[in-house]
């Protein structure tokens, strides 16, 4: 079952698999979202999930299965 994405600034939606990367459906949408290691532990692709408290890695974070997810990017410099 495909679930949309959302991502901020850009307002870009892109639908989703659950279990997909963040990551690989950002740069699918023509989202860039910033990386590095591609393994969390540079935290150059850290990006907020609306509802959630604390930041995620988009390079391993997956699509939850539930609903709309709202992504917000972070500026290159935070």
């Amino acid at each position: 079952m495909a679930v949309n994405v959302l991502f901020l600034p850009d307002r870009v939606t892109a639908t989703a698999q659950p279990g997909e990367l963040l990551l690989t459906v950002a740069q699918r949408a023509g989202v860039s979202i910033p990386t590095g290691c591609l393994k969390g532990v540079c935290y150059m692709c850290k990006v907020a999930i609306e509802g959630q408290e604390n930041p995620i890695r988009a390079c391993i974070a997956t699509v939850p299965t539930d609903g709309l997810s709202i992504v917000h990017r972070y500026a290159q410099n935070n």
